[in-house]
């Protein structure tokens, strides 16, 4: 049986755990094959020509080859563009990573979401507003997952959202009028509108999309935090 093999492939790191004495296992996004694992064999040793390059937020190109789940990886290069992240930027970016691992399927395509990453990581390079680039690249992560978030439309009719009116955000289903007895995150007709829109500038709309956002990924989640989330909303950032 032939032995797939792939060279020079756009890739980022998401994470890295040891494998053995030598050896680490490294989870890639690629823009091509969505998630994969891959063994990259003697990366631990002192001279190991990947030791230094298997970096989170880096833009590298990567060679790996195999059919089954663990792929091996043969090597990596830089591919320019290198994002600098410090401080809280850094942990919004890892918080990223873990968005991912938790939620992408593994070798399943989002070149579109490939580069929302790219986007985002440059942004939070640039110091722009973190909470904004958070908010951004969820919306954007749920609806690349196939996940509803109807924004411009009442939830199962084709009834428009009005900027001033209240909804209750349903999880599973989505905005619906307020009305007694409903139960989901309240915001605004326009936080929706804007949010679709991808415009972020009223703080009101920061606010309730935070809101928002927090109760969609911690749903589709399940019962297991994020590491980073915590830490990060005990940083009162998300």
């Amino acid at each position: 049986m032939a032995v797939i093999r792939q060279d020079n492939k756009p890739v980022y790191v998401l994470h890295t755990y040891p494998f053995r004495e030598t050896s680490l296992v490294v989870e890639l996004f690629t823009r091509e094959f969505g998630r994969i694992s891959a063994l990259a064999k003697g990366a631990r040793r002192p001279r190991a020509a990947m030791r230094g390059m298997l970096q989170s937020f880096q833009p590298l190109i990567a060679t790996w080859s195999g059919k089954a789940e663990l792929k091996n990886l043969h090597g990596v290069e830089w591919r320019g563009g290198l994002h600098v992240l410090h401080g809280q930027a850094l942990i919004c970016g890892f918080y990223l990573n873990e968005l991912m691992l938790r939620l992408l399927p593994r070798e399943d395509a989002h070149e579109a979401l490939f580069e929302h990453y790219e986007e985002a990581l440059r942004a939070l390079a640039r110091d722009e507003e973190q909470s904004i680039v958070l908010r951004r690249f969820e919306t954007r992560l749920l609806q690349e997952l196939g996940y509803a978030l109807p924004l411009d439309h009442e939830a199962e009719s084709a009834t428009p959202i009005e900027p001033e009116q209240w909804y209750c955000f349903v999880l599973e289903r989505g905005p619906v009028r307020l009305e007694a007895g409903e139960s989901g995150v309240q915001l605004l007709g326009k936080t929706l509108l804007d949010m679709g829109l991808d415009d972020y500038s009223d703080p009101q709309t920061q606010l309730q999309s935070k809101q928002l956002m927090r109760a969609l990924v911690s749903h589709y989640l399940g019962d297991k935090p994020l590491h980073t989330r915590q830490l990060l909303i005990d940083l009162q950032q998300l």
